[in-house]
């Protein structure tokens, strides 16, 4: 494994390397992406500094949350900012909050900035998984396969030949982009590379997670749940297409039907016997991107016919 190399008395991070190059990229990417989509990049010069904090603090909270049992034991470390820690994924997440918040009050839709953020965030993540495999973080499983690795450290709880699958993610997102630009080239509505930049990342995430050997946050559902979460996903977009046209009166019905249909089955959940499964947290995530997306870009299109 390469996890560092010493330069004289400095000893330098490979993980930190490959997420500087990936930022470095990603961020060149972006920018162009967006002077080809004619978007302004104005409110980046202008509110440089906010960006900039999002990028930082979305990227440490989400690496903490994903490691909350390594900061419960010491939560001094939540303090010591250069141990590595750091989430690319949970950074390029700041910055599309920050363009959602802008973006409300700016002739360019929130939809169109996430067609330039997320072929830039996929290319620059792939940089970062090479890191991890470089690190040994976010290992695989034990396998048999030819091309199994085997990692010599204490951060891998294996001493057996493991999925490298950090390299399944870092090829597949590096693929990914290329198929995002294709796409970006033969579309003409905005969403087209939200839409499927998130399809087939939120498939590749479910479908990899199952060769991590790692510690996750588990999450634990059923079949029912959701089915249930795709119907809450579907009436909220049923409901954001028809707002304008009900009344206050239908909309208040509206509501309660939802409250007490969904409401009533997280409450009466525990007393239902279905068959419950585990799974990893980020793969609920992908789960929770690809229906959220799918019914932004669906009320995006009707409401901005002409985009």
């Amino acid at each position: 494994m390469f996890e560092a190399f010493s330069i004289g008395p400095m000893i330098i991070w490979t993980r930190v390397i490959f997420l500087l190059l990936g930022v470095w990229l990603a961020a060149e990417f972006f920018f162009r992406l967006a002077e080809g989509a004619n978007l302004s990049l104005q409110h980046f010069k202008e509110k440089a500094p906010q960006f900039l904090l999002a990028f930082i603090g979305f990227g440490r909270l989400f690496a903490l949350i994903s490691q909350y049992k390594i900061y419960l034991r010491d939560p001094v470390r939540i303090v010591v900012f250069w141990d590595g820690s750091f989430s690319f994924m949970g950074a390029a997440f700041g910055i599309g909050f920050m363009l959602f918040c802008y973006t409300r009050t700016h002739r360019s839709t929130f939809l169109q900035w996430l067609d330039v953020l997320l072929p830039a965030a996929i290319f620059g993540s792939a940089f970062d998984w090479f890191g991890k495999f470089a690190a040994g973080q976010a290992y695989g499983k034990p396998t048999d396969i030819p091309w199994g690795v085997t990692y010599d450290t204490m951060g891998v709880r294996y001493t057996v030949p493991i999925h490298p699958v950090q390299l399944y993610y870092a090829f597949t997102f590096l693929a990914l982009t290329f198929f995002l630009l294709v796409i970006r080239k033969q579309s003409s509505r905005a969403g087209s590379e939200t839409f499927f930049g998130i399809l087939l990342a939120s498939i590749a995430t479910f479908f990899f997670e199952y060769f991590r050997g790692d510690f996750s946050i588990p999450v634990f559902a059923t079949k029912m749940d959701f089915l249930i979460l795709t119907m809450l996903f579907a009436s909220l977009g049923v409901f954001a297409a028809v707002e304008l046209k009900l009344t206050q009166k239908a909309l208040l019905y509206y509501e309660t039907v939802l409250i007490i249909v969904f409401g009533g089955y997280m409450i009466s959940r525990r007393w239902l016997s279905f068959d419950t499964f585990e799974m990893r947290f980020s793969q609920f995530l992908a789960i929770l991107s690809l229906l959220a997306v799918v019914v932004y870009v669906v009320v995006h299109r009707r409401k901005y016919p002409h985009l």
